[in-house]
């Protein structure tokens, strides 16, 4: 499923018109996005949360050189799901 299809699949169980839909499902991934980048994390029960994983500073290397080089520290979103949702996921 892309986001046109999610936007589809939200008009239709929502009653809502495409465009109306399109405009929820784009504030619910903007306000996720600032709250991320703001340090928070974002718990929706019965789905999971999302939260932002810090990265230590380590040492990589350069598989064209075998150079090592180092990879600076850095943060990547995370999304853990509740146990509900991946039960439902397992049926």
């Amino acid at each position: 499923m892309n986001k046109s299809t999610l936007v589809e699949f939200v008009a239709a169980n929502a009653n809502l018109k495409k465009k109306d839909a399109e405009a929820a499902v784009n504030a619910m991934f903007k306000a996720i996005e600032t709250e991320l980048a703001t340090g928070g994390k974002v718990q929706i029960a019965g789905f999971g949360t999302f939260k932002v994983k810090e990265r230590k500073e380590r040492t990589g290397r350069n598989p064209r050189t075998k150079a090592e080089i180092i990879v600076p520290a850095s943060k990547a979103p995370a999304f853990v799901p509740a146990k509900t949702f991946k039960d439902a996921v397992n049926k």
